[in-house]
């Protein structure tokens, strides 16, 4: 019998509290600081990167790649936002401008429509994590992409979609440790039969 411990709350947890973090920002809640970038370095990208490590040794291939790749995507929006500054002004060093910018999050989009495919035989909170993340990405590659007035749109409706799908995460996280923790289900997330 397996006795280790579920890693996959760690993982939802880093995902969710930093994706609410964000989003209270792109809704226009609080201001951008050196908060949100370090939670997006450790909690986001440090704590998923060992949660999907020790999914590998669970071999859950869906938690390893989701939390793996999503910890580096915190790690690497961190670092598109902080290496323009810390690096010598050159070519290579600037800030990726907002047509770039969609472009990231376009890619990123596209694996989470991918990855969303992945969570069909799930329980529902977790479908719906990974479906309002896709639409996250999509009205985040539209901010990027319209011009000013229309960006700004797209940037807060981002927000508070953002908000929500963090949200969601962090139920599921706190769902799995709470029901597990007492036996029995406290936090329904909706399981699908076998």
């Amino acid at each position: 019998m397996d006795k280790s411990a579920n890693p996959a709350p760690l993982g939802l947890l880093g995902f969710g509290m930093t994706t609410v973090l964000l989003n209270l920002h792109n809704a226009g809640v609080i201001q951008n600081s050196a908060m949100i970038l370090a939670m997006g370095v450790m909690v986001g990208g440090v704590a998923q990167i060992l949660a999907g490590l020790l999914e590998f040794r669970r071999g859950n291939t869906f938690a390893t790649t989701a939390f793996t790749a999503y910890g580096a995507f915190w790690i690497s929006l961190v670092m598109l936002l902080i290496l323009p500054d810390l690096l010598p002004k050159s070519a290579t060093a600037q800030a990726p401008d907002a047509i770039a910018m969609g472009w990231y999050l376009l890619l990123w989009g596209i694996f989470t429509a991918f990855m969303t495919v992945g969570t069909w035989k799930s329980n529902r909170v977790l479908q719906f994590v990974f479906a309002s993340l896709t639409i996250l990405f999509g009205l985040l590659v539209l901010h990027k992409w319209f011009d000013t007035e229309t960006s700004k749109i797209f940037g807060r409706i981002a927000g508070w979609e953002g908000i929500v799908c963090g949200a969601s995460a962090i139920y599921l996280g706190m769902a799995e440790v709470i029901n597990e923790q007492l036996g029995t289900t406290i936090l329904p997330i909706g399981a699908r039969s076998a």
